[in-house]
Parts: structure tokens; sequence; C-alpha cells
């Protein structure tokens, strides 16, 4: 006898599993195509994804998307940014995602804008560090610089 009701006690058990364990009998809360009860839609992600193990490339790299490159380089420079200085970016690490600006003279990160002399001007996540400046694959590409290009640029934050 017990040897007839242990595989039926797995299959509902298993059964039980795969359903989400959701109790027998038991309607879904709601009409799935009323959409009431529903989780809204999630929002665009504002941040980029980490870059696909293996890539090579600086497309394949470079996660953030045109719309948010675009966006980034469309925001007004605030008329109450601080320039923080003049300095020299190099490539910071490419499979770091985002826009973003590395450097010594930044003290606390936050928001602010990384503006080439004579040229556009591009909105970027500050973040404090040390050494040589770095300025991320994102923002190299938006602004339109070469990848082993060293360019002056003027940081301000907001």
């Amino acid at each position: 006898m017990m040897n007839r009701i242990f595989p039926l006690v797995c299959v509902v058990g298993l059964l039980s599993g795969c359903a989400g364990a959701m109790p027998f009998g038991k309607p879904p809360l709601s009409n799935p195509t009323s959409g009431a009860g529903l989780a809204p839609a999630p929002a665009p992600q504002m941040t980029a994804l980490p870059p696909p193990v293996g890539a090579q490339s600086a497309a394949a790299l470079d996660t953030t998307t045109e719309a948010q490159k675009a966006a980034a380089l469309a925001a007004p420079e605030p008329a109450s940014a601080a320039a923080l200085g003049v300095v020299a970016v190099a490539l910071g690490n490419v499979t770091e995602p985002g826009l973003w600006l590395r450097a010594p003279l930044v003290k606390t990160a936050g928001k602010g804008h990384v503006k080439l002399s004579g040229g556009p001007s591009i909105e970027v996540d500050l973040l404090p560090g040390e050494g040589g400046a770095q300025l991320s694959l994102a923002a190299y590409r938006a602004l339109g610089l070469g990848l082993t290009d060293l360019p002056e640029v003027t940081v301000f934050a907001k």
C-alpha cells in the first residue's frame, strides 16, 4: 500500500510546485484580460546594463542606449553648476556601464556635466577617484571621441 501512495504524494507535490504553489481549486485573483490587479509595467531602464560576457568591441561593451546618450547630450548645463576644474581624461574601465567621470577633483558622488573645450557637453555621474581622470566608454562614444584620445574637459558639478 505504501508503494502506491508514495508516488502519488510526490506527483501532487511536484504539480503544486510547478503551478506556482497555487492551492488547487482556487481561481486567480483577477481576470488577466481585464488588467485589474496586475502589476504596472516597469519603468524604462535608465541605467546601463553590464556588457555581455565575452564582449570584445566598443559597440558590444557599450550597453548605454542611444536614447540615454541623446538625453545626456541634450541635458542643459545647469545655471548653478560649479566648475570643479579642467582635467585631461582617459578612457575608463570599459566593462563599467553608464555615463560617468571618475576623477580626484570630485570629492562626493553626484550628477554633473563634462564639457569638451569648444565642443559638446554631456551629463554624467561624477565619481570620486584617485590617479588620472577617467571617462566612461559610453561618454567617449556619445561625445564622438576616439578611444585613444586624451581630451581636456571642464567638469561641472550640480
